[in-house]
């Protein structure tokens, strides 16, 4: 891990830079082609696209509701016992978000309010490749099913072996009413534009491959989506007071998801900072994904050794992490000071993997600093506003001119002339 010093700018500037890579124009026009070519053929695409890149011919697209059953009960039944555990809390905790309607009736003759509707439909992109994720099957279905969304409709890429039974279980367990076997730009433009055997979707959510970042962001307009995630990264705060050994571990939790993701310790201890990256050699020499790890951690990780906590903050702000860890001596003082993170982990043992399975926040985060502008996944998500208004006459008449001057000004006659005809003398 690169080791940072210097002015607070110098980190920063440094830090900026490594955020600039974009989409390459040849996967945009990949995926374009590929949304366009599944919005004219619909399913006889993603058979072909099925084929073509996971090396699977399939007969079918949906998955036989006594496949997911079969699914459900192969699984270990320690493994399903921890996964209704974690829905517990993850129930328990967006709950809490739901909100309300209200209405109001301050002035005579006028009621205001707004009601709350779930969508109708929701698509849920589940990745396959080299690992499986059942723990973003219940983050991503479970608020939805809080909100009151009606149909959950989850896709997730085939193998040779067929669908991931941890997977399966998993959907089962959240309530997922219908699973097909697709994915990539494929998948996300079927769920976008509907074929024979999809239905379209109000909003696409769920983690994905450049790919299907890329879609999404395509499809973005003609669909709501959660976001476009970038690599994972997890920022660390400590003092002297913190763990070496818990630290490395924290970061390489990260690390071991993608060769992109970026771990990053902020520190004020050069002796933490030093015992960190002993202890990360050592850890990484026993993990299976080392060689994910390692990448990721030679070409985006750092070591950032600031002279104040102060400066520790204004770093970490900046950046704005998809996952913070507070490893400071009585971390809940710090925590107004905190503006900008997707998700905060406070003391030595609230290890970030707690936010990944099974506290019961969400884990899907914004990434690449949009923390500062964007919120974790949750229940209002999987909701939409309307606003609703009744005026009886006497009301209307004490505000007409002043609604007909708004108007006119902004010449927009007929929006006057809306007001006004509802108090011409009758014929």
């Amino acid at each position: 891990m690169k080791t940072l010093t210097g002015t607070t700018e110098a980190i920063l500037n440094e830090l900026r830079a490594e955020n600039s890579s974009n989409t390459s124009d040849q996967i945009a026009s990949e995926v374009k082609a590929i949304i366009e070519n599944v919005k004219n053929t619909g399913d006889q695409a993603l058979f072909d696209y099925t084929a073509k890149f996971d090396g699977v011919e399939l007969n079918e697209l949906r998955v036989p509701n006594s496949d997911i059953q079969i699914a459900t009960n192969k699984v270990d039944p320690a493994f399903l016992e921890a996964l209704k555990e974690a829905k517990v809390n993850i129930e328990s905790f967006h709950n809490k978000q739901k909100q309300s309607a209200f209405l109001d009736s301050e002035k005579d003759g006028v009621i205001r309010g707004q009601i709350i509707r779930p969508l109708e439909t929701v698509g849920v992109y589940v990745p396959g490749g080299t690992a499986a994720y059942p723990s973003s099957v219940l983050m991503n279905v479970l608020p939805a099913k809080i909100a009151g969304v009606k149909r959950i409709v989850m896709i997730t890429p085939p193998s040779e072996n067929g669908i991931n039974p941890h997977v399966l279980a998993a959907a089962n367990l959240a309530g997922v009413d219908e699973i097909y076997q697709v994915g990539g730009a494929h998948g996300i433009a079927a769920l976008a534009y509907g074929t024979a055997s999809i239905p379209k979707v109000d909003k696409i959510v769920g983690p994905g491959n450049v790919y299907v970042a890329t879609a999404k962001r395509e499809v973005f307009g003609l669909v709501d989506i959660d976001m476009i995630a970038g690599p994972s990264e997890i920022v660390v705060l400590a003092d002297e007071t913190a763990n070496p050994a818990f630290i490395a571990a924290d970061l390489l939790s990260q690390a071991e998801h993608d060769t992109l993701a970026r771990a990053i310790l902020i520190t004020t201890s050069e002796k933490i900072a030093q015992q960190t990256k002993i202890e990360l050699n050592k850890q990484l020499e026993n993990l299976p994904r080392k060689a994910i790890a390692k990448e990721a951690t030679e070409s985006h990780g750092k070591i950032i050794i600031t002279k104040s906590t102060a400066e520790m903050f204004l770093i970490m702000n900046e950046i704005a992490p998809e996952h913070l860890e507070v490893q400071l001596e009585n971390p809940m003082n710090y925590l107004y000071q905190i503006k900008n993170a997707g998700s905060i982990f406070l003391g030595n043992y609230a290890s970030e993997p707690l936010g990944d399975y099974f506290a019961g926040p969400n884990h899907v985060l914004p990434t690449s600093g949009t923390a500062k502008f964007f919120s974790p996944l949750g229940v209002e998500d999987f909701t939409k506003r309307s606003a609703f208004i009744s005026y009886t006459k006497k009301a209307l008449a004490k505000e007409k001119d002043a609604i007909v001057l708004l108007a006119s000004k902004e010449g927009l006659d007929a929006h006057a002339k809306a007001i006004q005809i509802r108090f011409e003398e009758e014929n």
